[in-house]
């Protein structure tokens, strides 16, 4: 059983990512998180947002970006997905200071700093069919 569910859908603006960060914390706060926690999430969420924006559209700001967050028992579930380039090579786009945009000056590290933040990172993507990102955090009660 869900606790709490809320969806966001906003177009791939970089500006749309500020708005995306301070909306998932805005609802997650409802777990009253520590400040620590809520920057992890907010960390996260910039980083797969950036990468829809940037990797999955190259920057159409024409496209949009989808965010589903879910409260189960503590649990926060955050999914950003696109429906843009997808990623040839997962595994690959996992490695820290691998970018696929080196031409954008890209550190490479938005999955590892992802996986840094969140207790688990999951991505399923098709080269052609978009992405999707699912994140998890277990918060203390």
């Amino acid at each position: 059983m869900v606790d709490n569910n809320m969806k966001l859908e906003f177009l791939a603006k970089s500006q749309n990512e500020g708005f995306a960060r301070v909306g998932v914390a805005a609802f997650v706060s409802q777990l009253d998180p520590t400040l620590d926690e809520l920057t992890d999430i907010k960390t996260a969420v910039s980083e797969a947002v950036t990468n829809a924006i940037i990797h999955g559209y190259n920057n159409d700001e024409s496209k949009s970006v989808k965010i589903e967050t879910t409260i189960d028992s503590g649990n926060v579930t955050i999914i950003v997905e696109d429906e843009g380039n997808g990623i040839e090579n997962i595994d690959q786009a996992r490695e820290p200071l691998y970018t696929s945009r080196p031409d954008l000056e890209r550190s490479g590290m938005g999955f590892t700093v992802m996986e840094t933040f969140m207790d688990l990172v999951q991505v399923i993507s098709k080269k052609g069919s978009g992405t999707k990102i699912i994140m998890q955090k277990k918060l203390v009660l």
